[in-house]
């Protein structure tokens, strides 16, 4: 019988939080929940899962090869329902914490494309104008997939060379659904590059009856994540994640000099800090080539 503590713990988390959270982090929320939780502690009641019990749990999913960040997550997820069960439910303790964590919060190392190694690859997929236009626009501009697939001719103002970011896109259950942006700094106006307006501009131009409100690049992310495999497989750049594009721009940004805060607001970060999370993440040996400007610097000033 499946534990009706377990599951009815989960379904008043998933009632409480489903009116503040989008409903594509819901269903990742059920995901994890259904397929990753409930099927090794169904038997048990709440008051009877023991820190072993974690613990044997955690080792089984991290013999499954999962990612770290993955694992994290998933581990998150348990002790939020236990948590909320402690606060609400009077359970006596959490046995996730004597158990310890699982994962690491963030990657150790990200991937990203140079600008040379872009421009090798758009010229994989340089024969779908689609395609090129929206690689083109992920690459020069940092914008998150789902803010690229949100976007409408409305949202392009040519005269000012902006695009303005106002909402996102997710595909959920064969439903197109546009949101607000991730974060409130997720609203924001991006300035961008003449060559890319004329991209924009030639690419909306071959729309057969385009108008303000049509979504530019009526695909999906499968879509992308698919074209993004396909120009790899036609140049042999070396393979990403299609949301390392994003970090791709970032690192753009730190080599032409731009400051973490200028590269936070275009980026749309809610905080400073995540930008500079992701610059350590990016350049891990930076601190010994700043160590060794200081020394120079020091000896300099010796002679």
């Amino acid at each position: 019988e499946i534990c009706a503590c377990l599951v009815g713990s989960e379904m008043c988390i998933r009632d409480s939080m489903t009116p503040r959270l989008r409903e594509h982090t819901m269903r990742n929320k059920k995901y994890i929940i259904d397929l990753k939780i409930l099927p090794f502690f169904s038997s048990k009641s709440m008051n009877s899962i023991t820190p072993a019990d974690i613990r044997k749990w955690q080792n089984e999913l991290m013999a499954k090869g999962y990612s770290q960040t993955y694992l994290r997550t998933i581990n998150n997820q348990l002790t939020a329902i236990f948590n909320y069960a402690v606060k609400y439910y009077d359970l006596k303790n959490n046995p996730c914490k004597k158990a310890g964590k699982m994962g690491k919060n963030k990657a150790d190392e990200m991937n990203f494309w140079t600008k040379e190694e872009f421009a090798t690859f758009i010229d994989g997929v340089m024969d779908k104008q689609r395609s090129y236009t929206a690689f083109m626009t992920l690459f020069w501009t940092g914008m998150r997939i789902g803010e690229l697939l949100a976007l409408t001719p409305a949202d392009i103002d040519f005269e000012e060379k902006t695009i303005n970011i106002s909402k996102s896109y997710q595909r959920i259950e064969r439903r197109d659904v546009i949101t607000a942006p991730k974060t409130p700094k997720s609203n924001r106006v991006i300035i961008v590059p003449d060559f890319l307006l004329a991209d924009l501009r030639d690419y909306m131009n071959n729309i057969y009856c385009l108008e303000s409100t049509d979504r530019l690049f009526p695909v999906t992310k499968y879509y992308m994540e698919h074209e993004m495999q396909r120009g790899v497989k036609n140049t042999g750049v070396k393979r990403i994640r299609l949301h390392d594009i994003r970090h791709s721009h970032c690192a753009l940004l730190f080599e032409m000099g731009i400051m973490p805060l200028a590269a936070a607001e275009r980026l749309g970060h809610e905080r400073v800090e995540t930008t500079l999370n992701i610059y350590a993440h990016l350049y891990p040996n930076k601190q010994k080539h700043l160590a060794d400007k200081l020394e120079k610097v020091y000896q300099e000033g010796l002679q």
